[in-house]
């Protein structure tokens, strides 16, 4: 249901347990912009393929406009994990917010008011802030999203997957192909800043049917689309079970076909293919998703939420206690986090190239160092690499991946994590 970004888990451990801790050898002059991610663990139904922190929920009532108890303990619990955390974010302003999951759409509008109300008294938020919400079209309804923007919502990201009931079917969602128009055509009325989902490599989709997709996506004139390859993850059911997915090459051919008919000469769409999955019409970029990729901050609450905090000499991850009940009775003792570690110095510059060479475009050198507070002759040596081999280009101060270096991203992050471990 989330707006599919592929991030890399980092794994997490207790802080002080990671031997060689960069803790007291860096010195950042000031932190990176401020993200908030939100998370919201319940789903109607728990979709096969879906490998996120997302809970079935009996009972769920797709459309309620009042919370019930559950929802109003663990709004509750939100709010008193984000009272806990202010001391590591004091005085800093958030750019972005974005209600993740799971399926957000679920909560009650007036629970989704209560929340932000809350927020923008605990926090500074830019007046220009993006705040998003992540929506599952069967749990759309006209008035609901009008409520919602009301509370503040600015951009919805609707997962649509496909507009083939066939494939809709086999993905296990609780839409079907008229559930995701209709939801589509709410969502225009009320936000004029929206994303849709779209998967591809389908089990039985042919080339045809991968385009067909993005042209219905593209009649409803969104400001964003996602669209990614559906892989199978492991613990999950598909991974239990796998089902038959379209061949390696066919699925290059659909990665190719999306990202000329959205993007190319002449026949594209105006799209901007601004990151890996991601395409949008000008100015329109994910503000919060960016932020990951320019290696930001960003502070995550909820059950399993992750986060990323630049104190004055370390960085610190963090994640939340994974069960909704355990984090729900751990956030009411004012210990929602579960785990924390420190970065090792050593380890922010693969972690950032993870991240950054996410973008097409690239970045300035200049940002390496101040992300990651060291030197960029340290990855010298696997730069030198990249270049010689095609798949970064360097110049003027800035790194980019080539056409090649973007096809085998993770070829290429591995020449950073091979100088890491040398």
């Amino acid at each position: 249901m989330r707006e599919k970004t592929s991030a890399r888990i980092i794994p997490i451990a207790p802080l002080g347990s990671v031997k060689g801790s960069g803790e007291g050898k860096l010195a950042f002059r000031r932190p990176p912009p401020l993200s908030l991610y939100v998370h919201i663990p319940w789903c109607v139904k728990k979709c096969p393929y879906c490998d996120f922190n997302s809970h079935e929920r009996r009972g769920a009532r797709p459309l309620a406009e009042e919370p019930d108890d559950e929802e109003d303990a663990y709004v509750g619990a939100l709010i008193a994990d984000l009272e806990s955390a202010l001391p590591l974010v004091w005085g800093r302003k958030v750019s972005s917010i974005f209600f993740g999951g799971g399926t957000p759409s679920l909560l009650s509008w007036r629970a989704l008011d209560k929340l932000l109300t809350t927020i923008r008294t605990l926090l500074p938020i830019l007046p220009d802030a993006e705040v998003t919400l992540e929506a599952n079209p069967g749990t759309v309804e006209a008035d609901k999203f009008a409520a919602f923007r009301d509370a503040g919502i600015n951009r919805l990201s609707l997962g649509i997957q496909s507009f083939n009931a066939q494939h809709l079917k086999a993905l296990g969602r609780i839409h079907n192909d008229l559930d995701a128009r209709r939801a589509i055509e709410i969502a225009a009325r009320h936000f004029d800043n929206f994303n849709l989902d779209l998967m591809y490599g389908l089990p039985g989709q042919t080339l045809e049917q991968a385009i067909d997709d993005v042209e219905n996506a593209l009649a409803y004139a969104p400001s964003h689309l996602s669209c990614y390859q559906l892989t199978v993850e492991p613990n999950t059911a598909f991974a239990a079970a796998p089902p038959v997915l379209p061949a390696d090459d066919l699925c290059a051919d659909m990665q190719d076909a999306i990202e000329s008919r959205l993007t190319g000469a002449g026949s594209g769409a105006g799209f901007t293919h601004y990151e890996t999955s991601a395409f949008a019409q000008a100015g329109r970029q994910c503000r919060h998703n960016l932020n990951y990729w320019h290696f930001g901050d960003y502070l995550g609450i909820g059950a399993g939420a992750h986060g990323k905090l630049t104190l004055h000499d370390r960085v610190i991850r963090q994640m939340r206690w994974k069960q909704p009940k355990r984090y729900m009775t751990e956030a009411a003792e004012s210990n929602p986090v579960q785990e924390e570690s420190s970065v090792d110095s050593a380890d922010l510059p693969v972690e950032f190239m993870m991240n950054a060479l996410r973008l097409n475009q690239g970045f300035d050198t200049q940002l390496f160092e101040e992300r990651s507070s060291l030197p960029l002759i340290g990855i010298e040596s696997a730069l030198r690499q990249a270049v010689e081999q095609g798949l970064i280009v360097r110049r003027f101060g800035h790194l980019a991946p080539t056409d090649r270096g973007r096809r085998h991203l993770n070829r290429l992050i591995g020449m950073f994590i091979a100088e890491r471990k040398s």
